[in-house]
């Protein structure tokens, strides 16, 4: 079954290359080869592997009612160039069961790992029942790969009862260790959105260099990534982490991206430090292989060049309609640059053709919103949408302007469309600051009884920052003259969200420690909204 892109997004239309012909090109090319056709030659034939192929682990995305993308990458040796594997195309077979054991094989078949993509393999499995677990594995000769679990979406339009997933990110590798995935690894969700930030993008730093203590060193001496190969190591070096591996195969993951992925706080073909565009594209154009390569993603996502399109829809029965948003590629350059983020009196963020999302997927947004049946609309992204005031002194509005604050003729623009369309039971979650909030969207942020149109969850880090704090004296401040931010905690963790047609709750899940290894995991807050009110209530 391909993505789900409603018809009036035209995917041939997002390159001057035409995209559908050359991912028709890639198919054939592997289908040729896995034939015994044109292309055999260059088949690695019965591979020998100098340590184990399979070593970054296994996972599955981008669910539907019938199937699931299954991902895995050869290579050997991960942080040598090429994973440590030859030029050669590698024939790697897949299975799909009902069980655990992998005895009730429902599906099989091999594919073809391409030294263009790294040796990655993305398989998109179509065909299976709706609403159901299944597991996967990856064979090279007796090479096995572990055996991941993935789960199917309910049928379109079908009652579901209930829906559990979670939200996590930014995981510095530096900051901590990655024992919020292996909490959220036991959960076993229906699904798990990831919102961005899955590396840093940043040279090795050492103990003394950062405001936090360093927990574990970046081995190799790595420098800022520029390059793929640059890149791929890095994503490589995440992977590697057990617990990381735990939570890929213990569900299906829905990914985005943030701006560490590529370069920090990067808008479109612009960055932080001025770099020319032309330049800066050939560094975007690796950064999106790389993460394509590393990720379970269909090949709608595949980058071409330094394009992507990575905003799409989810539908989970009656009860849900997910909408991955793109909040990088597509948005003005950044407000106010040259200094810091969180600025005061910046006019540029009032300009009225801001944007966050651009004039297309603006208008794909919208038109969803007027389509939809769903009992709850979720926006699924990645940087904060609610007014945030940075600064406790009440005289003094200094939002961050890498947020919707940045650009809030964007955000004015998201709020008339919720409300022209009467957009019911809005949710909105994200993450990137490396703290939880949640809060009520004001249809006036400046007027507490304005109209509320949806609600925020924004997902703490998974390492980044350091174990953190509960709550300081400035932002119990600040949470009093923002009186829509009803929660706040900077401590490292998730957020699980269980959703039923009558209410949805979220769990701000935190750890007491990630500077050393099996931190102590506890709930630190729940709320939950009621169907038909847009207000947060303590669980």
């Amino acid at each position: 079954m391909p993505a789900r892109f409603p018809a009036r997004l035209n995917v041939d239309e997002f390159s001057t290359i035409n995209r559908r012909a050359f991912l028709r090109g890639l198919g054939a090319s592997a289908l040729v080869t896995a034939t015994g056709g044109l292309f055999a030659p260059s088949v690695w034939a019965s591979p020998v592997f100098s340590a184990y192929p399979f070593s970054l682990g296994v996972a599955s995305g981008e669910p539907t009612p019938d199937g699931f993308v299954i991902w895995t990458k050869i290579a050997p040796k991960p942080l040598e160039p090429r994973g440590g594997m030859p030029r050669k195309l590698v024939e790697v077979e897949w299975s799909v069961a009902t069980d655990e054991r992998m005895r009730e094989v429902v599906q099989k078949g091999t594919a073809m790992a391409h030294p263009e993509l790294g040796h990655s393999v993305h398989v998109e499995v179509e065909g299976l029942q709706p609403g159901r677990d299944y597991f996967y594995r990856f064979t090279i000769g007796r090479e096995r790969s572990r055996i991941g679990r993935s789960r199917t979406l309910p049928p379109a339009g079908s009652a579901v009862a209930q829906l559990r997933f979670g939200v996590i990110g930014c995981q510095r590798y530096e900051a901590g260790f990655f024992t919020a995935f292996r909490r959220l690894a036991d959960e076993r969700f229906d699904f798990v959105f990831h919102y961005g930030d899955y590396i840093y993008e940043y040279r090795v730093v050492r103990p003394g260099e950062l405001p936090f203590p360093v927990a574990r060193v970046m081995p190799g001496e790595p420098d800022e990534c520029y390059t793929l190969d640059d890149y791929r190591n890095r994503y490589a070096l995440h992977q590697l982490d057990l617990d990381l591996q735990a939570a890929h195969a213990s569900a299906p993951f829905v990914m985005s991206y943030d701006d560490h992925e590529v370069d920090n706080d990067f808008a479109g073909d612009t960055t932080e430090e001025n770099t020319p565009s032309e330049l800066f594209l050939l560094r975007r154009a690796a950064a999106f292989q790389a993460w394509y390569e590393h990720l379970p993603l269909r090949r709608a996502q595949m980058p071409r060049g330094p394009d992507i399109l990575a905003y799409r829809r989810f539908a989970v029965g009656d009860l849900l309609e997910v909408n991955v948003l793109d909040t990088r590629l597509f948005r003005s350059p950044q407000a106010c640059p040259g200094g810091p983020r969180i600025v005061a009196n910046c006019t540029e963020a009032l300009e009225r053709n801001r944007t966050m999302l651009g004039e297309k997927q603006e208008r794909w947004l919208y038109d969803g919103f007027r389509s939809t049946k769903a009992r709850w609309n979720l926006l699924a992204q990645q940087v904060m949408v609610a007014r945030s005031d940075r600064n406790p002194d009440p005289d003094v509005f200094a939002p961050s302007l890498d947020k919707w604050d940045g650009a809030v003729a964007a955000r004015d623009r998201l709020f008339a469309a919720v409300e022209n369309t009467n957009l019911r039971n809005l949710v909105v979650v994200d993450g990137d600051v490396h703290q939880n909030w949640a809060g009520e969207l004001k249809k006036n942020f400046a007027d507490e009884k304005s109209a509320t149109l949806g609600v925020e969850f924004v997902a703490t880090s998974v390492t980044s920052l350091g174990d953190g704090y509960d709550i300081n004296n400035n932002y119990k401040a600040i949470l009093q003259q923002d009186p829509h931010m009803k929660f706040f905690n900077a401590q490292r963790g998730y957020v699980r969200h269980v959703v039923t047609p009558g209410r949805w709750q979220a769990d701000f899940q935190v750890l007491d420690k990630v500077s050393v290894p099996d931190g102590h995991l506890s709930t630190r807050k729940s709320f939950v909204v009621e169907s038909g009110k847009s207000s947060l209530v303590d669980a």
